[in-house]
């Protein structure tokens, strides 16, 4: 996603917000559109979130094995 970048301001702007030929609104440059460097990052799932899914399949598997046991 491409959000609207005004160089003069070093400022981010929201698309609504720019006016219809482009420019900021407030020092009337044109703004450009600069792709969103932590789009990519956004969707990468963090490494806790695998740390926590083996510790649950670790403790759901050893209490299937004590079921199992405490059944014979």
């Amino acid at each position: 996603m491409a959000v609207p970048w005004c160089e003069p301001c070093e400022r981010f702007w929201n698309p609504a917000s720019v006016s219809a030929d482009g420019a900021c609104p407030t020092c009337g440059a044109a703004v450009e559109a600069r792709p969103d460097s932590d789009a990519a990052a956004a969707h990468k799932v963090p490494w806790h979130f695998w740390v926590a899914i083996t510790a649950a399949a670790i403790y759901l598997g050893w209490r299937a094995i004590q079921g199992i046991v405490l059944l014979f």
